[in-house]
C-alpha cells in the first residue's frame, strides 16, 4: 500500500489508480538501455537496435517531428503503440526532414531548432540548441556508495518477472524550473512534486488531485518533454532526488518528444502543432453565465431570475440550469422534471427573446433509478465488469445513488447517448455542462476491450467529443463546459475548475490550477465565482466575482446561491460592477482570446510567459497577465492587502489610482473592496465598450480607445468583421493614432498622462481629434 499520512483522512473513490508494483527485497534493479546500434538511418531519423542491462533487445526510434521537435520512442515491438491510442490518437506528429550523422560511436540527429546527440556504447542522448550548447540531457542512472541505483533511466523495469513500466531520467540543474502537467492546484514550480497523470474526481482545489492532467512540463531553460501515453504516467520531479526528473510509463512503450523554445511561446505553439488547434468559443460564451445553483430548481424561478438580471442591468448571455433540471434520483437521463418544467420549450423561446442562451447540466453516469435504466443495461451501453455485470459504481461518493457510466466506445450506445441531448438542442438548448467523466474505474472492461486503467483518462476526451459533435450538428458550435480533459482537451473549449471550497485558501489554489492548466496548451479557463461548496461571505464573494470577471471565461455558480441580489447590497453592487467592467472591457477580452486559438498562448498566463528571462516569474503564481497589456493580482484573504510583483521589460499603470510604477519591482498594496490591484502596460491601447446586457453579436461599436502614457503602442483588435491594428506613435507634443482595419474607434482618450507629458495635439487617422475625458477602469 502506499504511505499515507498518520491520521490524515484520505479521500478514496470507485476510481482511484492502481498502485505500481512494489519489488521485494533481493529482486532485480531496472533494466537499462546500455549501448546500441544504428539499424538504418532515413530523411527523419534512425532507428536504433539496443540491448538492456537484462539482455533483451529493443529498438529506439529518434526522429524529427516538426522543426524544434525530436521524438524518441523505446518499446521491444517496434509497432507498438500506447494502449490508449486504439480509442484515439492524443499525439500528430508530421514528417519532418532532418539532417542524420552516423559514425562509429556516435549518432547526431539535427531537427533545426533542436539536436539530438547520442552516444551509442554506452548508451546516451543529450538534446542540443543549434549553437550546440547542452539544453538537456538523460540522467545515467545515479548510483550511491554501495552500488544501489538511486534514478531510473532509460529503459525497462519488472517484477515477478512481467514489465509493469517503461522510464527515462533527465538531469536537472539544481536553478531549474518546472510547470505544467495540467491543472495542478499545487505551486507552479512543481520542482519537489510528484505528478500522476491521472484524472481525479479532486474533492475541491486543495490537492495534488487534478480533474485536468497533461504529461508535458516547461522547464525555465528553454524547452518542454511530452509524453505520449493515455495511462497513469508519473513525473518524479526532483522528489525522489533533487537532481533528476524520473518519468515512469506503464504502458507497451515509452513515447516522448523534446520541445525546443527558447521562449515559453515557442515550446506551446509546438505543443498546439502536435496536439491540435484550441477551440475558439462563441463570442457569447465570453459574457458571464448566471447559474441555478446546485439546488431544486424550477422554470417559475428560472423565468424569475432572467427578469431579474434584465430589470437590474446585470450583463449575462448564459443560463446554466444545474442538476435539478432533471427528476432526482433519475441522473442523467438527459430528461426534464415535468412538473418542475412543464413547458420547456415555451421557457426556452422566452429565455432567447430576452437574449438568453441556456447551459444543461449533465454526465455520462446513470442513476440505477432511471427508467431508461433497464433498457440501456439490456441493450449493452454501460460499462462492463470482468465477469460480464453491468459496473454499478459510486460515483457520486455515497451522496447520491450508484450510477452506471455509459460507454462511449460502443456505437450503438453513443447513438442512443445523442440521441437524447439531440432534441434538447432541438428545442432550444445551446450548450451543456459536461460534469464528472472521473470516474471510470481501474477494473472496468468497456465494449472496445480497453481495460478502465486504459481508458480511465481519455473517457474525457471522447466523452466531450460526443457531446461537442452532437452541439455542432445541431447548434452550429462545438463549446462545452467542461469539468474533465487529458492531453489534447484545448479542442474542448470551455473548462472550469470544479467542485472548489468557497474559502479565501481555495481562492488562491483555484488560480494556480488555472494558470498550470494554462501553461499545459489550454487557452480557455474558468472556476465557479464564489467557490462552489459553501456559501461564501460577502467579502470573499466579491473578491472572487473580481477574479470571475478578468478569467478568460467566467461562471457564478455554486452549492447555494451565487445570485448578486442574495448578498448584501455593497457586495451586490461590486459584483456586478465587476461584471461591467469585464464587459466593458469585451472587445480586450475577444481578441485575446482570438489571439490564444491561434498560438495555444493562454489567455490567463503565468508571467513566466511573457518575461522567461525573469527568474521571479517562475514562481509567481498568485497573479497573472491576462493578454499582453492588462496585470490582475486578485485579493485573497480578508486584509485588502497582497504583495504584487510587476513584470520586468515594462512599466505599470495602477488601474485605479493611475500611478506609475517601473517593472521589475515589489509592491505591497492596499485595494479598498470596491476594486481589485489591477494594472495595464504602459503603451497599452486598450479598446472600451459601453456595457450592454449581452456581449452581442455584431461588430463592437463606440469603442472608445485608451491609450495609456500617450507613447509608442501597437494593437491587434480582433471582431467578427476582421483585424484592425492600430499604432500609436509619440512625436514630440503630438501624439498620432493610425488604425487599418474595419474597427471605428469612436473616442480617444488618455490615461495616465499628467499635464506635462500631455501631447498638445492628437491626430487619429491624420484628423485632428479632442480627447474625452477618462475616468478610469473603476469609476466612482
Amino acid at each position: 500500500m502506499p504511505y499515507r499520512p498518520p491520521l490524515v483522512p484520505y479521500e478514496t473513490f470507485v476510481a482511484d489508480p492502481p498502485d505500481l508494483p512494489v519489488r521485494t527485497p533481493g529482486e532485480g534493479g531496472p533494466a537499462v538501455v546500455s549501448r546500441a546500434e544504428v539499424a538504418g538511418t532515413d530523411a527523419h531519423g534512425a532507428t536504433v537496435k539496443a540491448v538492456l542491462a537484462d539482455g533483451m533487445t529493443a529498438v529506439v526510434r529518434v526522429d524529427a517531428a516538426g522543426d524544434g521537435v525530436i521524438r524518441v520512442r523505446l518499446a521491444e515491438d517496434p509497432q507498438a503503440r500506447s494502449r490508449s491510442a486504439r480509442l484515439m490518437p492524443l499525439v500528430h506528429p508530421r514528417t519532418h526532414p532532418a539532417t542524420v550523422t552516423v559514425d562509429d560511436r556516435h549518432l547526431r540527429i539535427d531537427a533545426g531548432a533542436l539536436v539530438a546527440e547520442i552516444r551509442l556504447d554506452p548508451w546516451h542522448i543529450r538534446f542540443l540548441r543549434p549553437d550546440g550548447s547542452l539544453l538537456l540531457e538523460q540522467d545515467p542512472g545515479t548510483v550511491d556508495i554501495s552500488g544501489r541505483q538511486r534514478t531510473l533511466p532509460f529503459g525497462h523495469s519488472t517484477t515477478d518477472g512481467v514489465r509493469v513500466a517503461w522510464h527515462e531520467s533527465f538531469v536537472a540543474p539544481g536553478d531549474e524550473r518546472f510547470v505544467g502537467f495540467g491543472e495542478k492546484f499545487t505551486p507552479l514550480d512543481k520542482r519537489g512534486q510528484r505528478a500522476l497523470m491521472w484524472n481525479f474526481d479532486a474533492f475541491g482545489s486543495e490537492s495534488d488531485r487534478a480533474h485536468k492532467n497533461v504529461p508535458f512540463y516547461l522547464s525555465n531553460r528553454g524547452y518542454g518533454v511530452l509524453v505520449d501515453s493515455g495511462l497513469p504516467v508519473q513525473f518524479d520531479v526532483c522528489q525522489s532526488t533533487h537532481s533528476a526528473v524520473q518519468i515512469l510509463v506503464p504502458d507497451d512503450l515509452l513515447d516522448y518528444y523534446v520541445l525546443a523554445g527558447p521562449a515559453p511561446a515557442e515550446v506551446l505553439d509546438r505543443l498546439r502543432q502536435l496536439t491540435g488547434q484550441p477551440y475558439l468559443p462563441p463570442r457569447w460564451a465570453f459574457g458571464t453565465w448566471v447559474s441555478s445553483g446546485f439546488y431544486p430548481d424550477s422554470q417559475e424561478r428560472v423565468l424569475q431570475r432572467a427578469r431579474r438580471l434584465r430589470e437590474g442591468d446585470i450583463p449575462c448571455d448564459v443560463l446554466h440550469l444545474d442538476c435539478y433540471w432533471q427528476v432526482a434520483g433519475n441522473w442523467s437521463d438527459l430528461r426534464w422534471d415535468t412538473e418542475a418544467f412543464p413547458d420547456p420549450a415555451g421557457m426556452l423561446r422566452t429565455l432567447s427573446e430576452q437574449g438568453f442562451r441556456v447551459c444543461l447540466w449533465m454526465n455520462p453516469y446513470l442513476m440505477t433509478a432511471s427508467p431508461l435504466y433497464a433498457e440501456a443495461d439490456a441493450a449493452g451501453y454501460f460499462l462492463r465488469r470482468p465477469d460480464g455485470s453491468t459496473y454499478v459504481a459510486d460515483v457520486w461518493h455515497g451522496s447520491y445513488p450508484a450510477s452506471a457510466i455509459v460507454d462511449l466506445t460502443n456505437p450503438a450506445a453513443v447513438d442512443w447517448f445523442t440521441g437524447l441531448l439531440r432534441p434538447l438542442l432541438r428545442q432550444g438548448v445551446a450548450v451543456f455542462k459536461t460534469d464528472f467523466a472521473e470516474g471510470v474505474p481501474a477494473d472496468a472492461v468497456a465494449h472496445n476491450g480497453m481495460s478502465g486503467v486504459e481508458l480511465h483518462n481519455v473517457y474525457s476526451l471522447l466523452f466531450n467529443d460526443v457531446v461537442a459533435g452532437v452541439t455542432e450538428e445541431v447548434a452550429g458550435h462545438r463549446a462545452v463546459w467542461a469539468r474533465s480533459s487529458y492531453l489534447g482537451g484545448q479542442r474542448h473549449s470551455a473548462q472550469w475548475s470544479g467542485d472548489v471550497n468557497a474559502t479565501w485558501p481555495a481562492l488562491a489554489s483555484t488560480l494556480r490550477g488555472g494558470l498550470s492548466h494554462g501553461l499545459s496548451g489550454v487557452p480557455f479557463w474558468s472556476h465557479d465565482t464564489g467557490g462552489f461548496h459553501g456559501t461564501p461571505e460577502p467579502d470573499l464573494y466579491v473578491r472572487w466575482s473580481q477574479f470571475g470577471a478578468l478569467s478568460p471565461l467566467v461562471r457564478l455558480h455554486g452549492t447555494t446561491s451565487r445570485l448578486p441580489w442574495e448578498f448584501p447590497a455593497e457586495a451586490e453592487q461590486l459584483a456586478v460592477a465587476a461584471l461591467r467592467l469585464r464587459y466593458r472591457l469585451m472587445p480586450y477580452l475577444w481578441s485575446a482570446a482570438a489571439q490564444a486559438a491561434r498560438t495555444g498562448v493562454p489567455m490567463m498566463r503565468a508571467l513566466l510567459v511573457d518575461t522567461p528571462q525573469d527568474p521571479t516569474a517562475w514562481t509567481t503564481d498568485l497573479q497573472y497577465r491576462l493578454g499582453t497589456d492588462l496585470l490582475v493580482a486578485p485579493v485573497t484573504d480578508t486584509s485588502g492587502v497582497r504583495d504584487v510583483y510587476l513584470p520586468v521589460d515594462d512599466d505599470w499603470f495602477d488601474a485605479g489610482t493611475g500611478e506609475l510604477h517601473p517593472g521589475g519591482r515589489h509592491l505591497r498594496v492596499r485595494v479598498p473592496l470596491s476594486r481589485m490591484p489591477l494594472y495595464v502596460r504602459r503603451g497599452a491601447l486598450l479598446p472600451l465598450v459601453t456595457p450592454g446586457a449581452t456581449v452581442g453579436d455584431g461588430p463592437f461599436r463606440e469603442v472608445t480607445l485608451v491609450c495609456w502614457g500617450a507613447v509608442d503602442g501597437r494593437a491587434v483588435v480582433h471582431d467578427v468583421d476582421g483585424d484592425t491594428i492600430i499604432e500609436a506613435v509619440r512625436d514630440g507634443d503630438e501624439l498620432r493614432i493610425e488604425t487599418r482595419g474595419p474597427l471605428l474607434v469612436g473616442q480617444l482618450a488618455l490615461a495616465g498622462v499628467g499635464d506635462a507629458d500631455r501631447p498638445a495635439r492628437s491626430l487619429l487617422n491624420g484628423a485632428t481629434v479632442t480627447v474625452a475625458p477618462f475616468a478610469g477602469l473603476f469609476p466612482t
